[in-house]
């Protein structure tokens, strides 16, 4: 039996072993007050699995995200389609807020969050060049 599972284990590998991707965008409040948050998702490519989670540079928790809808858009032909992805805050297992984020292949041309209780909407700009890593975060 443990040649079979042994043997199992060298024919599937992805059985033995699945990563978890990790990507943090940074964002920094266009007007208004200076709130920066750091944006992570998470992508298991074998289980079919991504999740997310916002935190605030002000705070030591992480706020979770649930995945809503993502849109597609072809701007010009021949360049790569625009993607309008919207992400649920979930605190207390209530909703509390919408992040969208837009893109277009590797560029995101911003994020904005609008609070489901006052409405009110933030627009923030991403910024790149901030040093980030899955360990530290953004590194403000």
């Amino acid at each position: 039996m443990k040649k079979l599972v042994m043997l199992m284990l060298l024919a599937f590998p992805a059985f033995a072993h699945s990563e978890v991707e990790t990507k943090i965008s940074c964002f920094k409040s266009q007007e208004g007050k200076d709130i920066k948050f750091e944006f992570r998702t998470y992508h298991d490519q074998a289980a079919k699995w991504s999740g997310a989670a916002v935190k605030y540079a002000t705070s030591k928790e992480s706020i979770p995200l649930v995945y809503k809808s993502t849109e597609q858009e072809e701007m010009s032909e021949g360049r790569p389609f625009q993607f309008t992805t919207t992400w649920v805050e979930v605190v207390g297992g209530a909703i509390t807020g919408e992040y969208v984020m837009v893109r277009q292949g590797a560029l995101i041309y911003g994020m904005s969050y609008t609070n489901a209780k006052s409405k009110k909407h933030y627009g923030f700009e991403h910024h790149p060049q901030i040093e980030s890593s899955p360990e530290k975060g953004c590194q403000w």
